[in-house]
């Protein structure tokens, strides 16, 4: 590691073999008492109104003797820093932080007058509530950190930044209440971060392949969310939380299935109705999930299970359909995922057009030229809106509707019961950081059970939940 010594000029080549490209800028000066300083700074990462402000125009105007403290005292700007390895001083010019050179000295000051563009503080498009805070983080890592602080007001709160990625050095935080949440799962998330050897890292993401004990399983096993609020909350019970520089997605660890049932407004509308709202997502999970499934599984194997009515209806209804009841609900849910993702990636007004025609001319046609059952467009209808009842979720439910279908149409009941089993296996026997992914249910944890499906009161949440293993189980007096 080669390390600046006391000629300026040396030390400037030194950083542009580093820095090679064009928009990495040096500026030569002399001050008023005749010493020579060299700032060496990224063109569209450095606010240079405020370089020139608090670095250049106090140097240049600086009469006495400069010794290196003198520098430092000299510059205006509070963000300063005094730095010996050239390889550190490219690693803060790459950051936007500009690098002042000056001889006869074996050391250079760094200067914060970084200016990053970012854009403002919104509502998060992925959550949207109706009651409580609507501030969303956003790809600004200092911004989402002061949205952090902003509301853990404490010492306790610690931000631990580590650098990650070869080429990126995506700056991460680990965010952690000390004393409330474990130590060896903070120390365990920081090793994994550490032993991380990839060139880019765009988006946290990337790390929670990382991070989970399973990295190829189908149920996610790192906590997400876009709120402040709602990761305040989850660094308050014990979790360990991480933000990523360029990413407006924060992760937290550990994670249990159960949160995604959970939404920020449940904790600012009474229990009762928390509870209510809670108990309909699962339902419109299940249904989203097993609807298609069951559908056609009575069709191919068990006729009986349709009111006699509705058996009647149903069988004038696919009378000339050409396919067969798995093949035609199969089609359907195909169509539905091309339309959902030609929506999402198409532009916002075309896209609205789309689901329009999607949904209302394709579906009318189709029944209407015979190619499909009115009965299977509702229940892939229903269906989909299931779905997104929960829409954390959305990824692995929609891969899970399709193999119950699958196999609905090959085994039928039998078979959705044993691939049920089989999910419910899965389960429970998947942990991450020491936490169990179904907890409370498996194990049954008792104070748990309250913040769960059931939500109660306040005054009965008075203990952090055993399954995170705090120090301090303790929140309310």
């Amino acid at each position: 590691m080669k390390n600046v010594t006391g000629d300026a000029e040396k030390c400037k080549e030194a950083l542009k073999k580093l820095l090679p490209a064009e928009d990495f800028l040096t500026f030569d000066f002399c001050s008023a008492g005749g010493a020579a300083f060299c700032v060496v700074f990224a063109d569209p990462l450095t606010d240079k109104d405020l370089l020139g402000q608090q670095v250049i125009s106090p140097l240049q105007n600086y009469r006495g003797k400069l010794r290196a403290e003198d520098v430092a005292e000299a510059i205006f700007s509070p963000e300063t820093k005094t730095e010996k390895s050239v390889e550190k001083l490219a690693e803060e010019v790459l950051s936007g932080n500009p690098v002042v050179l000056f001889s006869d000295m074996d050391m250079a000051v760094v200067v914060g007058t970084k200016k990053i563009p970012v854009r403002a503080v919104a509502e998060p498009p992925t959550d949207v509530t109706i009651k409580g805070p609507r501030e969303g983080f956003i790809e600004d890592f200092k911004t989402n950190t002061a949205l952090v602080r902003r509301r853990l007001k404490t010492g306790e709160l610690k931000i631990d930044t580590l650098n990650v990625g070869r080429r990126s050095s995506t700056t991460v935080a680990v965010c952690y209440l000390e004393g409330t949440a474990s130590q060896k799962t903070v120390e365990e998330v920081k090793q994994k971060l550490n032993e991380i050897d990839i060139d880019v890292i765009p988006d946290s993401s990337y790390l929670t392949h990382f991070l989970a004990s399973r990295p190829y399983s189908l149920v996610k096993q790192v906590g997400t969310t876009e709120k402040p609020d709602i990761f305040a909350a989850k660094l308050a019970e014990g979790r360990v939380g991480l933000l990523v520089d360029g990413s407006p997605i924060a992760l937290t660890l550990p994670y249990l299935l159960i949160e995604d049932f959970q939404s920020s407004e449940d904790y600012f509308v009474p229990p009762y109705r928390a509870t209510f709202t809670r108990l309909l997502r699962l339902f419109a999970l299940l249904v989203a999930i097993y609807l298609p499934a069951f559908y056609v599984a009575a069709q191919l194997f068990k006729l009986q299970l349709f009111p006699v009515k509705l058996l009647l209806t149903i069988a004038g209804s696919i009378r000339d359909i050409p396919f067969s009841p798995s093949l035609e609900m199969l089609l359907v849910l195909l169509v539905l995922e091309v339309l959902n993702e030609a929506s999402i990636r198409m532009p916002k007004y075309v896209g609205m057009a789309l689901s329009v025609v999607g949904a209302l001319v394709l579906g009318e046609t189709a029944v209407s030229a015979g190619f499909v059952s009115t009965p299977a467009i509702i229940i892939i209808a229903f269906s989909g809106i299931g779905l997104y009842a929960v829409p954390n979720l959305i990824e692995q439910t929609s891969v899970l509707r399709l193999a119950m279908l699958l196999v609905a149409g090959s085994v039928g009941t039998y078979g959705i019961i044993l691939a049920t089993a089989f999910v419910i296996l899965y389960l429970v026997t998947t942990e991450n950081f020491g936490a169990p992914l179904v907890a409370p249910f498996a194990p049954v944890m008792g104070r748990d059970l309250r913040d769960s499906i059931v939500k109660y009161n306040l005054g009965s949440l008075d203990k952090r939940p055993k399954t995170l293993k705090s120090p301090n189980r303790r929140r309310l007096a």
